[in-house]
């Protein structure tokens, strides 16, 4: 039975059903081994499928997948064992000084007294559990190579610990053949064979922290089982926690899915960026010239340009494919070449923030420049590749004396030193402020005085277009 959190009720989505036209064709279920059953059996007498309700799900890793993920099964009557290796992630959940969205904070109160969510850095968990779910992250190397340190020893955990008639579901993005390469094979290996012993799938998760549009509850999950019973399994499981479900014929299709979504994400976000500046040079407001093209109904989909990219996704996920295909025939250069542009961006906007000082009758040496937003987008505390930490380090670099204003991070490490938010950043003299993030509810009515603002956003949301300098 699904819970409701008072303040925070949701109703859970059932209506998606494997098969559903469009979502990819359900699969032909061979004799169900009896260790399995408890996953891949019809629905009750009533009709009603019910989903998580009654099973024990733990959930490893309490990042910003892992935290939500784990708050949807509860909601969906799932008894939760939360892991995490980190205790001070662990004490932080505890004391509610998480990234959530409201309606998911009020869930985490209510689950953590209800008796059936716990959190714990002991993996001896995961025999307890009926379903694991793993949500750990997958970042790149400075060199920009994936790093599945994390995920391999997870995995690897997991697998140690597997018990028969367990359902295991990779979330973390990675390269194609990620979920046979640590979990089937190794599972085989071990004697817990997919489809016989155990269950199997990947199910790439989709999650847009601080946007209350796209909660997981809003949001389609693709589902690639090793096989039909695995397939079944996970989109059991993951159902009531998403929109819909859309299967496809195995992890490396589900794989490879998410990597298309966040490479598609990477390269337009590079080319709207080089758009912009090719509206600089004609004199033109890029955000003018985008919402004009926007307005085309077919064809055509609006990506803003900005400082570059943050957070785990976009300036990681698409070396997971680039690293897949090095060794191979098939190369990727529209990718390489957006990748190499993003990482060149906040270069660029130290550049146009030099050329503003030096037309005000300075230079950046012994200015005073003011970083207004430092989170990789809005709404969230997450730094993790936030474009303001080298647009901070290179604009430090060139002598300017550097500041920063963030309400959602009170402090910030840049380069060896650490730099404290300045509370009231309209009373802060600055020869140069520059807009990264500009966060929900936030006042920036006062930069109409400043006399040199840059917009690295163009004034998507802040300032009016004539503003963007």
């Amino acid at each position: 039975m699904a819970r409701t959190t008072k303040g925070a009720e949701r109703s859970v989505s059932r209506l998606c059903s494997v098969g559903r036209p469009g979502d990819g064709e359900a699969p032909s279920l061979p004799p169900v081994p009896e260790a399995l059953r408890r996953w891949t059996e019809e629905s009750g007498a009533a009709g009603a499928d019910p989903g998580p309700a009654g099973v024990t799900v733990a959930v490893v890793g309490l990042g910003y997948v892992g935290l939500p993920t784990a708050l949807g099964l509860w909601e969906a009557g799932a008894t939760v064992l939360g892991i995490d290796t980190s205790e001070q992630r662990l004490c932080d959940i505890r004391a509610g000084a998480v990234d959530l969205l409201p309606a998911q904070h009020a869930a985490l109160v209510c689950a953590e007294s209800s008796g059936a969510f716990s959190l714990t850095s002991d993996a001896g968990a995961l025999g307890r559990a009926d379903a694991v779910v793993v949500c750990v992250p997958t970042p790149v190397t400075e060199r920009q190579e994936p790093d599945t340190r994390t995920l391999r020893a997870a995995c690897a955990s997991l697998v140690d610990r597997a018990v028969p008639g367990q359902l295991i579901v990779l979330t973390s993005t990675s390269h194609v053949g990620t979920t046979r390469e640590l979990l089937i094979d190794p599972l085989a290996a071990r004697g817990l064979v997919a489809e016989e012993n155990v269950l199997v799938a990947f199910a790439p998760e989709r999650i847009d922290p601080g946007n209350e549009r796209h909660v997981p509850g809003n949001t389609p999950r693709v589902v690639g089982g090793a096989g039909p019973l695995s397939s079944r399994a996970a989109a059991r499981l993951l159902r009531p926690t998403a929109s819909r479900v859309h299967l496809v014929d195995g992890p490396e299709t589900a794989e490879m899915a998410k990597l298309w979504e966040n490479v598609f994400r990477a390269v337009n976000i590079a080319l709207a960026n080089e758009l912009s500046d090719a509206c600089l040079h004609f004199g033109l407001s890029p955000l003018t010239v985008l919402e004009a093209a926007a307005t085309k109904p077919y064809g055509f989909m609006p990506f803003h340009p900005g400082p570059g990219a943050g957070g785990h996704c976009i300036p990681c996920d698409p070396y997971y494919l680039l690293g897949g295909l090095r060794s191979g025939p098939v190369a990727a250069p529209v990718v390489d070449a957006a990748m190499a542009a993003l990482r060149e961006r906040p270069a660029e906007v130290v550049r146009r923030a030099a050329g503003l000082l030096r037309d005000g009758g300075t230079g950046p040496a012994g200015a005073r420049v003011l970083v207004l937003g430092v989170a990789y987008k809005e709404g969230v505390s997450d730094v993790r590749e936030s474009p303001a930490l080298r647009i901070l380090e290179l604009l430090a670099a060139q002598g300017a004396e550097v500041f920063y204003s963030d309400p959602h991070v009170p402090s910030l490490a840049v380069d060896g030193r650490v730099l404290q938010s300045v509370p009231d950043p309209s009373t802060l003299p600055c020869d140069l402020a520059v807009l990264h993030t500009a966060h929900p509810g936030w006042d920036l009515s006062w930069l109409a005085a400043v006399d040199l603002v840059l917009d690295t956003r163009f004034g998507r949301g802040s300032l009016s277009p004539a503003a963007a300098r």
